[in-house]
């Protein structure tokens, strides 16, 4: 009896956890068998591995060949693990030393003809695996190598094109393994680079005139100054007014008022994303945008299938989740919101897997405030031909929860464009872009992050909040019957404000304009009691 061990590692959201893959020669007759909670792509790697060894020019075992991957429960998915098992088998053969196996892990997935494919979620799975503190070497398919090379020159990470180069680098202790970065770098032409700096944006002119996206938006000064507001602080919007006159266009052009992301946060949105099968490119330091439809479902929203993959709230991470109609959205997709609104995460629970993914964006969502749209729209060419009944149903389609988690709430009404057609005054882009570096360098000086994710001890522990501004607060709140949630929410507001207007402290007017920004949802007292 003959037995080798081989290493790799199984992705389980974008953590990797170590498998042993035990191979075992055994007198019998031939027959090749894989154990340890394999799924269907596991098992049909026999046929894979067998037809690759023979095509490298080995000779396959003609013996009970046995294959454990351990932990045996754990599910083990996708063809990642076929180069360790096929070195495994040549090891337990005696086709290569078994020892030179000890100190590397393997991930690969192979053709019949022994070349190596590259696998499902290669940035995730190489992100993960560099954390690993041992020692080891990672030997990956040169097909990873261009999403792979994005985290930098490693010596960690090696590559090879087919599995009897894998042989023969192993046969050979003095050979040096190929880095997949100067792989890359040898076989593009350039250096891939990662992202150094926060900054804002400088995106290329489309023609000799830069096209300037915030210019476009006629009027809406109230909205745009809420735009503002929630770029720099992180802070949730609501856009509420009737149809056509720019929710969307606002939603769309708030990315180009975010700072390009660091190398940490291009990390975590690349690993995502290459857990949802996306390709990682040179693009990747740029916020996302996503705007789901608003017949996708809760599981597409939230995450989920077998196996897990991501949905829009963390596709979205570090950048904008735009819920274009909200009432619309179905109720089970709306309240599955309410947890990564408040805690930046989404915890995704199946009856084998369990997994945390980060989803921290800047939702933005937009609605009208009647069924037809024009309720309370003065200067609109139509008038709303809703009931009150039919005003309160609408709007009651959203959860009192889900809306105390809206920082802003912000009415739009019908612009009158002759006078704003003239000019955009401070609006343009690269004045409020600045305004949010400006406010988001105060923040990260402050606590080292954006003012939505402060908690509220560490905001009493700064000690920036003016009793008179509390004391405004308090009294509005008592008004209004807002609930805790909203007023610590809104004390962050007015510490973005006081960011925004370079003071380190918020006084009763940063107060006061935070209070502005949130009162749009409140219903007339006269509909209220209909």
């Amino acid at each position: 009896m003959s037995i080798a061990i081989a290493y790799s590692k199984s992705l389980t959201g974008l953590q990797t956890v170590d498998v042993r893959v035990e191979a075992d020669l055994a007198n019998g007759l031939p027959n090749f068998s894989i154990v340890g909670l394999p799924s269907t792509a596991v098992r049909e790697a026999r046929e894979r591995v067998r037809a690759a060894i023979q095509n490298a020019g080995f000779e396959f075992p003609a013996r009970r060949v046995t294959v454990n991957l351990a932990p045996a429960d754990l599910p083990k998915d996708s063809g990642r693990f076929d180069l360790a098992i096929a070195l495994a088998i040549l090891a337990a053969a005696r086709h290569l030393p078994a020892q030179c196996l000890a100190d590397k892990v393997f991930a690969a997935e192979l053709s019949l003809t022994g070349e190596l494919l590259a696998i499902r979620a290669g940035f995730a799975w190489g992100l993960s695996a560099l954390k690993d503190p041992r020692p080891a070497l990672f030997v990956l398919p040169k097909a990873n190598g261009p999403e792979l090379a994005l985290l930098g020159q490693t010596p960690r990470l090696v590559c090879a094109s087919t599995l009897r180069e894998v042989h023969q680098q192993l046969t050979h202790p003095g050979a040096s393994w190929p880095s997949l970065y100067d792989w890359v770098q040898q076989h593009s032409g350039a250096q891939p680079t990662a992202p150094e700096t926060v900054g804002p944006r400088k995106p290329g002119p489309l023609s000799s005139k830069p096209r300037d996206p915030w210019s476009e938006v006629l009027g809406q000064a109230q909205a745009k100054r809420a735009a503002t507001v929630a770029a720099a602080g992180g802070h949730s919007l609501l856009l509420f007014g009737p149809p056509g006159i720019g929710k969307s266009m606002i939603a769309s052009r708030l990315t180009s008022l975010m700072p390009a992301l660091d190398h940490q946060q291009s990390s975590e949105l690349a690993a995502i994303q290459s857990l949802d099968g996306q390709p990682v490119d040179l693009g990747w330091s740029l916020p996302p945008y996503r705007a789901p439809h608003h017949s996708t479902p809760a599981r597409a929203i939230v995450g989920g299938g077998t196996p897990i993959r991501p949905g829009e709230v963390s596709l979205a991470h570090h950048g904008v989740l735009f819920l274009d109609e909200l009432p619309e959205f179905s109720r089970d997709a709306l309240e599955a919101l309410r947890e990564p609104l408040e805690t930046g995460e989404i915890r995704i629970s199946r009856v084998r897997d369990r997994l945390v993914l980060p989803a921290r964006p800047l939702m933005v969502a937009a609605m009208n405030p009647c069924p037809c749209g024009y309720y309370g729209v003065l200067q609109a060419a139509r008038r709303c031909r809703c009931t009150p009944e039919q005003v309160v149903r609408y709007r009651a389609r959203l959860s009192g929860p889900l809306l105390d988690r809206f920082d802003l709430v912000v009415s739009m009404d019908v612009p009158d464009l002759q006078a704003t057609a003239s000019g955009t005054g401070q609006n343009n882009t690269q004045t409020m872009a600045e305004s949010v570096l400006k406010a988001r360098h105060w923040a990260r000086h402050r606590q080292q992050g954006v003012n939505a994710s402060l908690s509220r001890q560490t905001l009493e522990d700064l000690g920036v909040i003016s009793p008179a501004a509390d004391t405004l607060l308090n009294q509005v709140a008592r008004q209004r019957a807002w609930s805790a949630r909203v007023v610590d929410r809104l004390r962050r507001v007015a510490l973005t404000v006081a960011d925004l207007d370079d003071s380190g402290f918020v006084s009763d007017l940063h107060m006061a304009q935070a209070i502005d920004l949130r009162r749009a949802l409140d219903l007339p007292d006269a509909l209220a009691h209909e």
